[in-house]
């Protein structure tokens, strides 16, 4: 079968598992997939996932991009050094190591949550390094974090009540959809593979679990604050993808980009989406990244 052809399959849960990789950098042995051939795509996972969250991806443009979805520092199979940090300039900082690992120049960047603050301290400290952007639903440097949303999450976070819903989410799916429900639009939909795929490597020690608690109590909008500077003028053309009935970022946020990046294409909004809608809406995305690509210059 010629590689190319073969690279069109659907990308399934046991694919990701069996394609697993990992490089090793100061800051841990990172753990990535990739599909394709051609300019390299930095896909970047929000929380709670892994790179599982970009299959659609990984099947359906390796015909134009080398795909890559790696696993952050704190989610996924990434094996973190000891003593790491697990901030969004950390996170920034081992995306370029794990570049440098791998010999690749530059990218195509794209993220989702908090994988997309982590992408705009990247582009904002190496914006030679970022041929173009596209931000979904993320942080930006003056969002909101205590609105409903966020406080739910942060009471779950500090009841207990959200880790134990991810312990047993494994064996019971139904448990993981219900606290997923808030960064979905369809949260039923959700298969008993995306979910253990996303919660059982979070949970699979007490070590796990605790660099989970570490990530999140490592997110402050202080980190984008201090690179407003330099992201405002990165020079990669940049495309805001934004679901419009997210109730953690809501669309001012994609007009704060609009009005401060030096080179934002487009600002699309989604009706109905809410934070994880790439997973959801796999056809759309894959579709305007390739206009984003294909135009941007």
């Amino acid at each position: 079968m010629d590689p190319q052809l073969a690279d069109a399959r659907p990308f399934t849960h046991h694919d990701f598992e069996a394609t697993r990789r990992f490089v090793d950098t100061p800051h841990g042995r990172i753990a990535y997939v990739e599909r394709g051939r051609g300019p390299v795509v930095l896909f970047v996972h929000g929380a709670l996932l892994n790179g599982y969250q970009w299959r659609h991806q990984l099947s359906g443009l390796s015909d134009l991009r080398r795909v890559i979805a790696l696993d952050v520092l704190g989610m996924g199979h990434t094996e973190v050094r000891p003593g790491q940090p697990l901030g969004l300039p950390d996170q920034a900082a081992m995306f370029r190591a794990f570049l440098d690992a791998l010999d690749i120049a530059e990218v195509d960047l794209v993220g989702n949550d908090s994988g997309g603050g982590a992408a705009q301290v990247f582009a904002a400290r190496n914006p030679g390094r970022v041929r173009t952007l596209a931000l979904t639903n993320c942080e930006v440097d003056d969002f909101d974090d205590a609105n409903e949303a966020f406080l739910k999450f942060r009471n779950g976070l500090a009841s207990g009540g959200l880790v134990k819903a991810l312990q047993a989410a494994p064996g019971r799916p139904e448990v993981g959809r219900k606290a997923f429900a808030a960064a979905y639009q369809r949260p039923d939909e959700l298969s008993d593979d995306a979910i253990r795929t996303y919660v059982a490597p979070l949970v699979a020690s007490p070590a796990c679990i605790d660099l989970v608690l570490g990530y999140f109590a490592a997110l402050t909008k202080r980190d984008l604050i201090a690179i407003r500077a330099e992201l405002m003028a990165v020079p990669a053309p940049t495309l805001v993808l934004w679901g419009n009935a997210d109730g953690f970022f809501p669309m001012a946020m994609a007009h704060w980009l609009r009005d401060h990046l030096a080179r934002v294409t487009e600002v699309v909004e989604l009706d109905g989406a809410r934070v994880f809608w790439p997973e959801e809406h796999p056809e759309f995305l894959n579709r305007k990244l390739r206009e984003h690509w294909l135009t941007a210059r």
